[in-house]
């Protein structure tokens, strides 16, 4: 048994070594980037024309697609607050995909809804039969929603894109409040450069802990539960730093679902969303750059930092292993499905950088780091794994990473300040520290189920998000809201 497990440390011990250190030091550039496309931000908004924009006619006109599946805990402050944006020329398309509970019965409460007589256009395929078009019976708040048989989000946002009636479409989850000048924001690459740009995608933050008044967070707060403490943390590192530095190489292959915008005759020609994907905004971006390089066409997918959708995050663990295993499976299938991309020199870019990365670092992470902690904590154990390579497996694996994680929050601190209390910030820096005991090891077991299960092709389970709604909840560490 110990000459076994001898052989195959000796095989493995420096590449194991050799593999963190590259997966953290690729992360710590990634910020790096990040902090420079940061630094090149605030010195342009300090002259720029993008708020002043607002009482102008040069951003183009925005549709807000909404799908919305028994949401009936925050769709109406979600919806309200969407109305209110700071923009020009924007309109809300809530599509009820069959919900059970009181969504629907509520926005007709709300905005005074009354049914019309509007054709749905097929410019793109969907499944479900339209059951109603309303709209308020004031005559001027721009806000439709179409009811329809259930058939999923991508049918639903599909049906959206369809009635849309702007030129650029944003997808937004029912369950996100959105700043008020994150549409302006988000939009101002299309007004830049209208011919290139076809899709940019804002920052994701977690709303738990913060205090909502009106469909709008008055306060950022740390939540009171260390599973949502600890998600802070890693939205902050994955969805802000990660995707700015991408964005910042001119590599950016995913946009958030929970906050993207994309021009409306661009999702049109690829087909919209993908039935059947399990990461449908992550195959949705896939495609455009495979579309958009077979075309020869000079385009730009651009990550803004600036805008921010909030949404809840999860507080148990079962809702949260559920998700991590859907976003892994995606992961997987979309890797897969465009493969021929992999190294191909064709594809620029993403296909000899990006897509490598991914496929080392985001799909098989998980799998490598539970083999060399099982590895090494068994090598312990049997006198075949020297004390000081454990330790130093454990500094570059973990410590790098706490490492990479402290970067992350003092960058965000320097540049957006949005936490603005000390003890906040300590919270955040102890969720970065509990994040590598426990929690990180239960997330890389799950993200494995989810990378078998697509292998196998096992049927794709989505799991409920159990959700609060959004209340005016304290924005204090230690009294957050529970999703």
């Amino acid at each position: 048994m110990q000459q076994t497990l001898r052989a195959i440390f000796d095989a493995i011990d420096g590449p194991i070594l050799v593999y963190f250190v590259l997966i953290n030091s690729s992360y710590l550039f990634l910020i790096v980037c990040a902090a420079a496309e940061f630094a090149r931000h605030l010195r342009r908004s300090a002259h720029s024309w993008r708020l002043d924009a607002v009482s102008s006619r040069l951003l183009p006109g925005v549709s807000l697609v909404v799908p919305a599946y028994n949401e009936a805990a925050g769709i109406v402050p979600s919806v309200s607050s969407m109305l209110s944006l700071r923009h020009p020329r924007h309109e809300v398309v809530v599509v009820d995909d069959g919900s059970t509970d009181d969504t629907f019965d509520r926005l007709v409460r709300a905005f005074s809804l009354v049914g019309v007589d509007r054709p749905v256009p097929a410019d793109i395929a969907c499944e479900g039969d339209v059951r109603g078009v309303y709209v308020p019976d004031d005559g001027w708040t721009r806000l439709t929603v179409v009811r329809k048989a259930n058939a999923g989000k991508t049918h639903a946002v599909n049906t959206g894109i369809n009635i849309a009636s702007e030129p650029l479409v944003a997808v937004i989850d029912a369950d996100s409040i959105l700043d008020p000048d994150a549409l302006v924001s988000v939009s101002a690459p299309f007004a830049e450069d209208p011919v290139r740009t076809v899709a940019t995608g804002g920052v994701i933050r977690a709303a738990n802990g913060c205090r909502i008044r009106d469909g709008r967070v008055v306060e950022v707060g740390m939540p009171s539960s260390w599973l949502a403490r600890i998600q802070v943390v890693e939205y902050l590192r994955s969805f802000l730093l990660g995707r700015s530095g991408w964005s910042r190489l001119r590599c950016l292959i995913l946009i958030s679902g929970a906050f993207g915008l994309f021009r409306r005759d661009v999702l049109v020609d690829v087909g919209g969303l993908r039935a059947g994907s399990i990461g449908e905004d992550f195959e949705l971006v896939m495609r455009m750059h495979e579309r958009m390089t077979r075309q020869h066409r000079d385009y730009r997918i651009e990550f803004v930092s600036e805008p921010i959708a909030w949404t809840e995050v999860p507080t148990t663990l079962r809702v949260l292993r559920a998700q991590r295993r859907r976003w892994h499976r995606g992961l997987w299938e979309v890797l897969w499905s465009y493969r021929g991309m992999l190294g191909n020199p064709r594809y620029g870019r993403i296909g000899l950088l990006v897509l490598p990365w991914f496929w080392a670092f985001e799909l098989a992470a998980p799998a490598i780091e539970l083999v060399g902690l099982v590895l090494v904590t068994v090598g312990l154990v049997f006198g075949v794994v020297d004390p000081v390579y454990a330790l130093l497996f454990l500094v570059l694996a973990y410590g790098y990473a706490l490492l990479v994680s402290c970067a992350s929050l003092a960058i965000e601190e320097l540049t957006f300040h949005k936490y603005t209390r000390w003890r906040d910030l300590v919270v955040a820096l102890a969720a970065s520290i509990a994040e590598n005991v426990g929690y990180r090891q239960l997330t890389a077991w799950w993200r494995c189920e989810g990378l078998v299960a697509g292998i196998r092709g096992t049927k794709a389970e989505w799991g409920t998000m159990t959700r609060t709604g959004f209340d005016d909840t304290p924005a204090v560490s230690g009294a957050g809201s529970a999703a």
